[in-house]
């Protein structure tokens, strides 16, 4: 038995809807930005800071103890997560504060929790 490929071997069906699907096509640029805020996220550990900052503004040595790992490890990846301007920092004194960047992350955090819960 032959493997059955699953393809259309004609041009266009839907010319409307290829058109208005063309339409929402988001520039090339902006479209690298999305995958790199992905990229930035796919780490579990990230993952964790952002469930953390979520409702709190904390401290690298806060971040440290509640995830157990040394404020190095951390500092790297608060450092990673700032770049991609998904948390934002701020000086109290000689401490820095952590949280995230805005309202969008939180979404973006809510909603794939809220995805995942609802698969399972």
């Amino acid at each position: 038995m032959g493997k059955t490929e699953l393809t259309c071997d004609c041009e266009i069906v839907h010319k409307e809807k290829v058109e208005k699907a063309k339409d929402y096509l988001i520039e090339e640029n902006k479209l690298l930005k999305i995958t790199e805020l992905y990229k930035a996220m796919s780490d579990s550990t990230r993952i964790k800071i952002i469930n953390i900052l979520k409702d709190n503004e904390l401290c690298v040595c806060d971040i440290a103890v509640i995830l157990n790992m040394t404020k190095s490890a951390v500092s790297h990846q608060l450092k990673n997560l700032r770049e991609k301007g998904i948390i934002k920092s701020r000086k109290d004194g000689k401490m820095v504060l952590y949280t995230l960047a805005d309202e969008h992350i939180r979404q973006i955090f809510s909603i794939s929790a809220k995805h995942i819960n609802e698969c399972n």
